[in-house]
């Protein structure tokens, strides 16, 4: 995609933005954790005030919802496999890791995506190029994980994190087999998903954690930001980068994430930040972008967003 003129000056900010609110959501999810809420709550409140911010969107734009039943069959698996397993899991993740390397963990989202992609969608190959990325940035995972003290308990949380992007592996995968080609809005399809994840976590959250309580006006206005703006709000943004500079750039806040989350978390939470996890995060990063076809676009969104991203580049929101 060729930029005309001005173009630059309009996606840049959003793109500065994005990236910071997706890198703040590791912080904002330890603070409410810190503050005692229950890993499964935490991903419950985050899916709930984005279904909140979305239907909003939707409500202004008198977007009315799918009648396809099988939007809503896809919609399921989509939810589960980006929003209701992974926010719990990353939830849990930060109960035993700090949101240091929760963020940086997440970075390897590109790289299941990368898997799942050459193993499910046709044309999709594992050629030197990306193999030899893929084994650079599991590399950068056994660093981070700190292999070598053997199992304890940051290494299962980091385990938590590398479960977490091996979700959103799969369901980046899927969405672009069987959803991101619907003919509904962005906006919708992203309302229907946080939908079903709501939904999903409404049913399980009760019965595995009790009913919630409440954890403090502090940790309250994180799991709000946490959901409105990071799952709500940052769909938008997304679909903005998409739309003004294409999907392969839009990737690229990939690159920046990590570096917020990292900031964040050791500056406003004083999180140590240890020699493997900072060695092992830009050994992550450079496996990403050796993986990433020069190309071609495989259809990764953005390591951190709460749903799919290419159904902005293909529909009207």
């Amino acid at each position: 995609m060729t930029e005309r003129p001005g173009e630059t000056a309009r996606w840049v900010p959003g793109f500065l933005v994005l990236s910071v609110i997706w890198g703040a959501s590791f912080a904002l999810i330890k603070v409410a954790i810190e503050a005692g809420v229950a890993p499964m709550w935490v991903a419950f409140w985050r899916c709930f005030f984005g279904l909140v911010a979305l239907g909003a969107i939707c409500v202004v734009r008198r977007a009315a919802p799918p009648r396809d039943r099988l939007v809503w069959a896809h919609a399921l698996v989509v939810a589960a496999l980006l929003n209701a397993v992974p926010f719990a899991l990353f939830s849990y993740a930060e109960t035993r890791v700090s949101s240091v390397v929760a963020g940086v963990v997440n970075a390897t989202t590109p790289l299941t995506t990368l898997l799942f992609a050459v193993a499910v969608i046709p044309g999709e190959r594992p050629t030197l190029r990306r193999s030899l990325g893929l084994l650079t940035g599991f590399g950068g995972v056994l660093l981070v994980l700190g292999s070598w003290r053997g199992l304890g308990g940051t290494m299962v949380g980091s385990l938590a994190c590398l479960g977490a992007t091996v979700c959103y592996g799969a369901g980046f995968t899927y969405t672009r087999r069987f959803f991101s080609g619907r003919t509904e809005s962005a906006a919708v399809l992203s309302a229907v998903q946080i939908l079903c994840a709501t939904a999903e976590l409404a049913v399980v959250t009760p019965l595995w954690a009790g009913p919630p309580g409440w954890p403090g006006a502090g940790a309250a206005t994180a799991l709000v930001v946490l959901g409105a703006v990071g799952t709500g709000l940052a769909y938008i943004l997304n679909l903005g980068v998409i739309r003004a500079a294409g999907p392969t750039v839009a990737a690229t806040v990939t690159y920046l994430t990590p570096l917020w989350s990292t900031l964040l978390g050791a500056v406003l939470l004083s999180e140590p930040l240890g020699w493997n996890t900072l060695t092992g995060g830009l050994v992550i990063l450079t496996g990403v972008i050796v993986a990433r076809s020069p190309r071609r676009d495989t259809g990764v969104s953005a390591p951190g967003s709460p749903g799919p991203r290419v159904p902005g580049a293909r529909v009207r929101g």
